[in-house]
């Protein structure tokens, strides 16, 4: 009842504001009610996008720790941080960078305490931050006690939460989420004499969603960290988590069973109102519908990975074209739901969605040697060394905090970190953080590190790290802490009406926001060469720059003409 009348205040605010957009000043819009703000606090603010084994280490023993992100919890909220998530935390062998878990109710051990970890969230919580976490029950670790069970014998309560074949599978090499490096999803396990379903690596046994005993058990893991302070879930691998798995199925053309979501989502919101699932579910358009749910019951909030790969495909080809149509084609969600958009995560860039054309031009431009790819698909290295230009890059960030949705950064990206492509798969992009230039870049003072830092080249600790960029103003750290304090001016990008407006230039982005009377507009020009472009518009008369407070004058017929440098942008509120 309370989501249902949440969806229909907010509803009716939309509709009265639509109205307040198309008719006169003579009624002021109603201002959104302070509870709104708190239930939907994911319409706005930066997400960071942390893995606590390489951020900040505080004992010396080489691996980060819960200790050492709270050390470092001042740093995030000059960075305008405003909720932090969590990459996977508990104990692991580590076989997948910690995605491969043995136990989902404890802390691992290397990482920290109890006392650590409840620390932390208090220390952020105090600090006005959030702290969501992932939820990585798709799968669990071989090493699991469920799993270790479950393969002893056949009458093991165990045994049907995970999904098990006497014969091979006739699909049994189809729908692997590595290519290239997986080889099956139908692994042969001699203890229990059958086949056991892996969409991931082989030491990653898939859970048997449809059994109501995993349901219960990953309900009950929900509300164990809600309990302990957690404010939202990055829900791991989506489509899979609620894929209907059997020997007879084919993974390449799976049935889902979205009430599985339904169910999360209620759950969730009776036991802390205001917490949300951010769903990572790289599906087309067409498909995003009931992963948010009609009318908003499912996730509230999901990364656009549709709009993630047109928008690199723009910054690799200077052509908006596309990167407008992803954005059309991905605008329709339900009121209360938000796009979390990205440029960098923890993981390879998906080009997949491309066309084998347009993702050559992406591979030539971003990553020309076979190294730097991933998985025949996607791109495995940071944003810095990838789009190698300060000014392509300062341009970037304008546009993530520019698009409609809420910005996410992963750490490091904000100080132009680089990428080690000595390591193997997508740990290239999760060397530890560069904090200094003294030795282990600030993150440890042990000799061996949990991995290796950055060390040589121009993206080396001793040229790239917090400390050197913070006393300089022209740094990329300091220009993402400026993006961010403007973007919280702007609250019309998470609660607003938008649309893209004409621009006469193919190389230049134009969108405008309308929320409770007030509208913003920013233009980006994605060609390395100066376009002049022009606009109309519907409100003025005149744009307030935001940078500088220099103000244009729009003319009486609504048009308005605007130069720009190359790569350059601009953020303009429209006064009347």
């Amino acid at each position: 009842m309370k989501k249902l009348v949440l969806l229909f205040c907010l509803s009716l605010l939309i509709a009265c504001q639509k109205n307040a957009d198309t008719e006169s000043e003579k009624t002021p819009p109603a201002p959104l009610p302070t509870d709104f703000i708190e239930e939907l606090w994911y319409k706005n603010g930066l997400i960071y996008s942390v893995d606590v084994e390489v951020f900040k280490d505080s004992d010396g023993d080489g691996i980060g720790d819960f200790k050492g992100i709270s050390q470092q919890l001042n740093y995030l909220k000059e960075l305008g941080v405003a909720t932090i998530w969590l990459a996977p935390f508990q104990p692991t062998p580590n076989l997948d960078d910690g995605y491969d878990i043995s136990d989902f109710y404890a802390i691992d051990p290397h990482l920290g305490t109890d006392q650590d970890f409840d620390d932390f969230i208090r220390q952020a919580n105090q600090l006005g931050i959030r702290v969501m976490m992932d939820l990585v029950t798709n799968h669990t670790s071989d090493q699991h006690a469920w799993f270790k069970q479950a393969r002893q014998r056949k009458t093991s309560p165990y045994r049907s939460w995970y999904v098990w074949s006497k014969e091979r599978p006739k699909k049994w090499d189809k729908g692997m989420v590595f290519p290239g490096v997986q080889n099956d999803v139908w692994t042969f396990d001699k203890q229990a004499g059958e086949y056991f379903y892996h969409r991931f690596y082989n030491f990653q046994p898939d859970l048997n969603m449809q059994n109501p005993a995993v349901q219960q058990e990953m309900r009950k893991i929900i509300r164990h960290w809600l309990d302990r302070g957690i404010a939202g879930f990055r829900v791991d691998a989506v489509p899979f988590l609620i894929e209907i798995a059997n020997p007879d199925f084919d993974p390449e053309k799976p049935v889902h069973q979205f009430d599985i979501i339904t169910q999360l989502h209620q759950y969730i919101q009776w036991h802390k109102r205001d917490a949300i699932l951010l769903g990572e579910a790289n599906v087309d358009p067409k498909e995003q519908e009931p992963y948010f749910g009609k009318d908003g019951q499912n996730m509230q909030t999901m990364f656009n990975f549709f709009a993630n790969q047109h928008l690199f495909y723009a910054l690799a080809s200077g052509e908006t074209k596309l990167l407008k149509k992803a954005l059309t084609d991905t605008k329709d969600i339900p009121p209360t739901a938000q796009w979390a958009h990205f440029l960098r995560n923890h993981d390879e860039i998906d080009l997949g969605r491309l066309s084998d054309e347009e993702r050559k031009k992406v591979y030539d431009r971003f990553g020309p040697d076979t190294t730097m790819q991933l998985y025949d698909r996607g791109i495995r290295r940071r944003l810095a060394p990838m789009l190698g230009n300060r000014k392509l890059i300062d341009l970037a960030y304008s546009v993530l905090f520019s698009l409609p949705g809420m910005p996410v950064i992963r750490y490091g990206e904000e100080i132009g970190m680089g990428d080690d492509l000595r390591l193997k798969e997508r740990l290239s992009i999760r060397t530890p953080m560069q904090w200094s230039g003294g030795p282990s870049a600030g993150f440890s003072t042990a000799a061996k590190l949990v991995r290796p830092v950055i060390d040589q080249g121009p993206y080396s600790y001793k040229q790239i790290s917090v400390a050197a960029q913070r006393s300089d103003s022209a740094s990329l750290l300091n220009h993402v802490a400026r993006m961010t304090r403007l973007r919280r001016q702007c609250p019309e990008i998470g609660w607003g009406q938008w649309e893209l407006l004409e621009t006469g230039s193919e190389h230049v982005l134009a969108i405008q926001y309308n929320w409770q009377g007030r509208s913003v507009l920013m233009i980006h020009n994605f060609s390395p060469e100066p376009q002049q472009c022009q606009l109309k518009m519907k409100t003025g008369p005149k744009l307030v720059n935001l940078s500088d407070a220099t103000e244009q004058m729009i003319g009486q017929d609504g048009t308005y003409s605007e130069q720009l440098s190359g790569y350059g942008y601009k953020w303009y509120r429209l006064k009347k």
